[in-house]
């Protein structure tokens, strides 16, 4: 089993006018000594208008620091938000090929959309159509990193000419594909897509086996990818704050895990918000109790508790953990303690399973693997590809002056046909 860690960037209220920038510097920092201890990943959100929960907006750009002060550990998107009216799909596909390039090939590209009515209505995204923009802009951005050109595209949400999308990412046919999971509904859709799935529904260890068993069963079965390579994983996440005394680490590590939760909460399902105004600080340490979040806490504990605690999701079959260690106001210093802490005491026994597991798995999913890659439609090829005249030119053959100081007006007049 394989182990990750995750960044929401949470920043509680109130706020100094350093603050922003401490946090960012010292999440890269935390990415950096992850990387020497030998952790295998580090996850990036992307989040927008999420005061205090989630101050990561432009995942791409941390992810980049990442890479130039790192040199094994993987870099994920968990995830890139889809829908178009986020991000235009050839602009994912730019940005993710991109990193790929200067990190060396060491990109994950998770995928999802969000369910916050501050988000979605923030980028003027219908709620009932948000999971048919994300599958139409991922099937359509995982082409655009193969096709040479992309054909083009006229869908229901976005529509793009044919476009050589530069450039291609160093892993081919493109960086693993994953999906953000909320529950055994969205663990289908993942495997029946050939995504990894990225549960972050906070399950306990016995039923992260249903979550499991159920995916592998559906990808087996049903596979038909939505991408151009499948990527059959699951990854699920928990607390964490590793010291040698159990009460410690419980001190350090609960409340900012509980406000992780609270937060959540908050922006997802119980909250109004009054962007600019509200404290959600505040209003946590009013109203939170030590029962507020009820999600696992396997990683929180002295090494023994939280080696035990892991091994019973590794023997369920999860694939990898991902631990939210930065949450609420725990302590930069705290949380590099705890993750040298657990390199040294819990992380080489996983080590020493894992590669034996994995060549077990891709013997057992080979012929799976076989299976669904034949369900991979081709990609149109165009012949042939239709040019694309520079505006002077398409002005010229219009019949228009282009030293005409009333060109644009005369070009949207006479032309705008043809350069739509």
């Amino acid at each position: 089993m394989q182990f990750g860690i995750f960044y929401e960037h949470q920043l509680p209220r109130p706020w100094g006018e350093d603050d922003e920038h401490r946090l960012l510097r010292e999440a890269l920092e935390q990415v950096e000594l992850a990387d020497r201890l030998g952790i295998d990943y580090a996850w990036e959100v992307e989040h927008h208008f999420l005061e205090e929960y989630s101050h990561s907006s432009a995942p791409e750009v941390f992810l980049a620091a990442c890479s130039q002060r790192t040199r094994r550990i993987r870099l994920g998107h968990g995830i890139v938000l889809m829908p178009p009216n986020y991000n235009h799909p050839a602009r994912v596909a730019e940005r993710i090929a991109t990193l790929d390039l200067i990190s060396d090939g060491r990109v994950d590209w998770g995928t999802g959309e969000s369910s916050s009515r501050i988000e979605l209505e923030g980028f003027n995204i219908e709620y009932m159509q948000k999971r048919d923009m994300w599958a139409e802009a991922v099937r359509e951005a995982a082409k655009m990193m193969v096709a040479e050109p992309y054909p083009g595209y006229t869908g229901r949400y976005f529509s793009m000419p044919p476009r050589n999308v530069v450039p291609k990412p160093l892993q081919k046919p493109h960086p693993p594909l994953w999906l953000a999971c909320s529950n055994r509904d969205t663990i289908r859709l993942a495997a029946r897509l050939g995504m990894g799935a990225l549960t972050f529904a906070f399950v306990d260890p016995s039923e992260a086996k249903y979550w499991v068993d159920e995916y592998y069963n559906t990808f087996k079965q049903e596979c038909e990818p939505i991408g151009q390579a499948v990527n059959p994983n699951v990854a699920m996440v928990t607390g964490f704050m590793c010291h040698e005394n159990s009460e410690v680490a419980l001190a350090r590590g609960m409340e900012g895990f509980r406000f992780f939760g609270y937060a959540l909460m908050h922006y997802y399902i119980t909250g109004t918000h009054v962007p600019g105004r509200f404290n959600i600080w505040e209003d946590f340490k009013k109203n939170s109790s030590p029962d507020t979040w009820g999600g696992p806490t396997g990683g929180i504990g002295n090494p023994d508790e939280v080696r035990a605690n892991l091994e019973k999701f590794e023997e369920m079959g999860v694939d990898q953990v991902i631990f939210i260690q930065q949450g609420g106001r725990n302590r930069h210093e705290h949380i590099c303690e705890s993750l040298e802490l657990f390199a040294e005491r819990v992380l080489p026994d996983f080590k020493e399973r894992h590669e034996r597991r994995m060549r077990a798995k891709a013997e057992e999913l080979a012929p799976y693997i076989e299976k669904a890659m034949q369900k991979v439609p081709p990609i149109e090829k165009l012949d042939p590809v239709p040019p694309v005249e520079s505006y002077p030119v398409l002005l010229q053959k219009a019949g228009l002056d282009v030293t005409d100081a009333t060109i644009g007006k005369k070009l949207a007049a006479s032309v705008s046909g043809a350069v739509s």
